[in-house]
């Protein structure tokens, strides 16, 4: 997820949210076509794949880093309902080695290095958080000198799969630059032989156009134009993609979206021609010219919930409106759980050394499913190797602990400027 300052939107039905849409009733067009995802990302080693002593007490803890303030503190009840949910789930399972599987008492404060010191004195095994990208390195550091497992539901940023951990952090939300095959496809899915990138400046704009550059030209089409700007200063790199004659543009954007689509749609450059990163897609309505987005389509990473899940949820949670990095929320507490259970141990170094292959990373081998906890805790008893494929999808953490499948929902704008789900797509790569 990106850093607070970089987030739009509210997540109310009305508007997208930071990352995900809240998920209120729409029409799902499945599609459903697997992608390469550009590269083999960062440096090899950096999960623990090494076996260790075991040295837990025998109880599984789990902490979470609810570090949501203000407009995003909605996001912290999905996570919460989603944790509480799994760990009920594991205990009418057995818990761990017959015990209980304990949930710590949670805080929400933006201070996430405090919180981790915390969850260290209180015992933690594993934490799942930060959502805030900006604040996992603090959390890191803490938690990864204590031999701490950190799964994340929601850190987003590139820069993190090469972040120093020790082994310790993984995350079951993609990096921001999974996106880039995924919108070269619509682009290419839609007749495009060219492609103009515009992208706002900072660390998100320019990892995600880079790796849609490198997508583009692994598919075949031509990049014709380039070009950067700042929030509310895009007349110029507007200007230059309709110079360079693209057939179709790819946003990439947050803060500054609303303003590059005005001056594109002032070009002639918007409506079907348009193709919006994860960054950039939101419910603009009366905010931009009449038609400005007709046919312009858009992507915001996950799945849609299943009924069942939702329910689940709303179940534990009679007050929840967002679901917003539930199925990735919920996902790593399973995995947590069932890598307890493959290592028969509860200590944090034990548990991140068996993510990996719990999470379906067993090399040539091919492995059936398991969708729960009890089906792989069983699977496990039985001896056979697991693979958990849970609500947000197949995960297979890689050596740096980044998932090595993404998923995304396609949404497509009419004449009012409202965007609909209209399909999802899937990009996946080898474990580096």
């Amino acid at each position: 997820m990106p850093s607070a300052a970089a987030m739009h939107g509210t997540g109310s039905p009305a508007r997208f949210g930071p990352a995900r849409p809240r998920f209120t009733a729409a029409a799902v067009l499945a599609a459903g076509t697997a992608l390469l995802l550009a590269g083999c990302s960062g440096q090899a080693g950096n999960a623990r794949v090494d076996a260790v002593d075991a040295g837990g007490d025998g109880t599984l803890r789990i902490g979470l880093l609810l570090d949501n303030t203000g407009k995003q503190s909605f996001l912290n009840a999905s996570q919460l309902a989603a944790a509480k949910l799994a760990v009920q789930e594991v205990n009418a399972a057995g818990g761990h080695k017959g015990r209980p599987v304990q949930l710590l008492p949670e805080k929400n404060s933006e201070d996430t290095a405090s919180q981790a010191k915390e969850l260290v004195a209180a015992g933690a095994d594993v934490v799942i958080g930060p959502t805030d990208s900006s604040r996992a390195p603090g959390a890191i550091d803490v938690l990864s000198r204590a031999k701490v497992a950190i799964i994340s539901p929601a850190n987003a940023a590139h820069g993190l799969t090469r972040y120093r951990s020790g082994g310790y952090y993984f995350r079951t939300s993609a990096a921001d630059t999974a996106q880039a095959p995924v919108l070269v496809k619509l682009a290419k899915d839609s007749g495009a032989r060219t492609i103009a990138i515009l992208h706002e400046d900072g660390m998100y704009g320019k990892d995600v156009s880079v790796a849609v550059a490198a997508a583009a030209k692994a598919a075949g089409l031509g990049t014709v134009a380039e070009a950067a700007f700042t929030a509310g200063q895009a007349q110029q790199a507007a200007a230059s993609a309709k110079a360079a004659g693209p057939d179709s543009v790819i946003l990439v954007a947050r803060a500054g979206a609303q303003g590059a689509i005005a001056e594109l749609n002032n070009a002639g450059m918007a409506g079907s021609k348009l193709i919006l990163s994860d960054g950039a897609i939101n419910q603009y309505g009366s905010a931009l010219g009449s038609k400005a987005l007709e046919g312009a389509r858009g992507i915001l990473p996950g799945i849609f919930p299943s009924a069942h899940f939702q329910g689940e949820l709303v179940a534990v949670d009679p007050g929840l409106k967002d679901m917003t990095f539930a199925a990735e929320t919920y996902d790593a507490v399973n995995l947590a759980a069932i890598a307890a259970a493959a290592a028969q141990d509860d200590a944090g170094s034990s548990i991140a050394a068996k993510l990996m292959s719990v999470s379906g990373q067993q090399g040539a081998e091919a492995v059936q499913p398991c969708r729960s906890y009890k089906e792989c805790g069983d699977a496990i008893k039985a001896g056979r190797p697991v693979d958990y494929d849970g609500e947000s999808g197949p995960i297979g953490f890689d050596s740096n602990g980044d998932v090595t499948t993404a998923n995304y929902m396609v949404f497509t704008y009419a004449a009012d400027n409202t965007a609909r789900m209209s399909g999802s797509e899937t990009a996946a790569r080898a474990g580096s």
